[in-house]
């Protein structure tokens, strides 16, 4: 049963979301502060933490620049539940680390699936899905045991969403994949028009790879299509 950590002020919220994720199954912690929030993914080490933006005191996004910070809790995903809707805030999120965004007010049915997707995203691979994939190709190797990526005798370690958005286009390298199907096949649900999840998840992705490259640039943007890994 997966722990989940939900840190808002706004009490109703709060306990509507618990109350529908435990009806699904999971074990829901709760958390009305920044402080308490971040003290409590310390102690618990929950499997998700979802994440209110204006809170008192300790706003979101510095909890959530601790909980990166912090060795203890640094891969924990993190959905940032907010009433902050311009796409600056959402930057600004996504820069930090968080994983996923929504916006109140929402469908609880969303909610769930946005759960779903990030659970499912930070579980181990499992040996017969791993098997299936090509792991080595040419000079670069992928080490999904500890979201890593190997290019001749240099290792660089991603972010859960980063390897999965490299593995994607590994899998489907010299093809382009378009922004669309990466925020379907990375995130777990239908696309909306905002794209912008993607190019910020892709230039902090393509600036690990560059570390690693030897000045090769791997990762391309087809302007007005997509993505492709050049081999």
């Amino acid at each position: 049963m997966a722990k989940i950590l939900v840190i808002d002020d706004d009490l109703a919220i709060n306990e509507l979301i618990k109350v529908n994720l435990e009806l699904h199954g999971y074990e829901v912690m709760q958390a009305y502060n920044g402080v308490e929030g971040f003290a409590k993914a310390k102690q618990e080490i929950p499997a998700l933490i979802i994440l209110d933006v204006m809170m008192p005191e300790v706003d979101g996004f510095t909890v959530a620049q601790r909980v990166r910070q912090n060795p203890e809790t640094a891969e924990i995903p993190i959905l940032m539940l907010t009433a902050l809707s311009e796409l600056n805030d959402k930057v600004n999120g996504f820069n930090i680390g968080v994983d996923d965004y929504l916006t109140k007010p929402f469908e609880i049915e969303e909610l769930l699936v946005r759960v779903r997707a990030l659970l499912k995203r930070t579980r181990q691979i499992p040996e017969s899905s791993a098997t299936r994939e090509l792991l080595t190709y040419k000079e670069i190797t992928l080490l999904p045991e500890t979201y890593s990526v190997k290019i001749n005798d240099k290792t660089q370690k991603l972010t859960p969403i980063e390897f999965d958005i490299f593995n994607l286009l590994f899998q489907n390298h010299g093809n382009m994949i378009s922004g669309q199907r990466l925020l379907k096949e990375i995130w777990g649900y239908e696309p909306d028009d905002n794209v912008e999840t993607i190019r910020v998840h892709i230039r902090h992705l393509r600036s690990k790879i560059d570390k690693i490259s030897d000045g090769k640039k791997y990762i391309e943007t087809i302007y007005g299509g997509g993505y492709k890994l050049n081999i």
